[in-house]
């Protein structure tokens, strides 16, 4: 049985158990074979040193074993930034999978888009060895991609953080639409965002950059995801939420500079929901 057909039983048999039982951390498998390959790529000096040492915070082989990454899958990633997820899967599916960076269009929207996509350029050229076969293409905020990217063609959507972002300009619907069409019928979303209390209503323009972890799940299942299971993983119980800078008051961004640095350095990067969706087979 190949690997993509053995993916496709094991995610119904998830969701089954999902119906039957509460949410659990289980996931989809993943071989031995690709928990040893990623684990070197994420050890590998391909990586930026600031960007490893943040792996206290992110979990990469955690998270993606989480989502059941294999090396043969073709994964999009939506608006990959700096490329801090990039020099992971990049290399890791470069034999034998595809790797899409659905990143900001050229021209148009606010001024760091262009400066972003530039930055993730110059890195991708900086070591073709690595980033050689990326594919980048143009994701607008209102959901629309370039033509390079079918639909039903991909096994994994990845999202790290954009929730908020896509909030601020009323485009969330737009972006999990998209998603949904570009992964393949038994395919997966995996979803990683900054978690809000529950005790506080949700903001529509999530201007904190906390997103509450049930709206989240609302918004995938309203475009047609059905939840398979939820990870914590990236949960850390340090964080109150309630700075005045929002989210971004923490690590890395440290907006407020040296006052109260001790603090939230000790706090470390915010308390973060991590969601597996998958898109019906039928």
């Amino acid at each position: 049985m190949g690997i993509h057909k053995a993916r496709k039983l094991l995610g119904i048999s998830a969701a089954l158990i999902t119906l039957a039982m509460p949410m659990t951390n289980a996931s989809a498998d993943m071989s031995a074979t690709d928990e040893t390959k990623l684990k070197s790529v994420i050890a590998g000096d391909q990586r930026q040193e600031s960007n490893s040492a943040r792996d206290q915070y992110r979990h990469p082989f955690e998270v993606l074993k989480f989502f059941g990454l294999s090396d043969d899958m073709a994964v999009m990633e939506i608006w990959p930034g700096g490329g801090w997820w990039t020099e992971v899967l990049a290399p890791f599916l470069s034999e034998n999978g595809r790797y899409v960076a659905a990143h900001f269009p050229a021209e148009g929207g606010p001024a760091y888009y262009g400066r972003s996509l530039n930055s993730f350029k110059e890195m991708l050229a900086g070591s073709p060895e690595n980033y050689g076969k990326v594919e980048v293409i143009s994701l607008g905020p209102d959901g629309k991609l370039s033509e390079s990217v079918e639909p039903n063609s991909m096994d994994l959507v990845l999202t790290f953080r954009n929730i908020h972002n896509w909030m601020s300009g009323d485009s969330q619907q737009a972006m999990f639409a998209m998603m949904f069409d570009t992964v393949k019928p038994g395919g997966y979303l995996g979803v990683v965002e900054h978690r809000a209390s529950t005790d506080e209503p949700q903001d529509p323009k999530a201007k904190s950059g906390y997103v509450r972890e049930d709206y989240a799940i609302n918004l995938a299942e309203s475009a047609g995801f059905k939840l398979v299971a939820k990870s914590e993983v990236n949960a850390n119980a340090k964080d109150t939420k309630d700075y005045a800078g929002g989210v971004w008051t923490l690590p890395p961004s440290l907006r407020e500079g040296d006052k109260d640095r001790a603090k939230y350095s000790a706090i470390g990067e915010s308390d973060r929901f991590t969601l597996l969706f998958q898109k019906p087979a039928n």
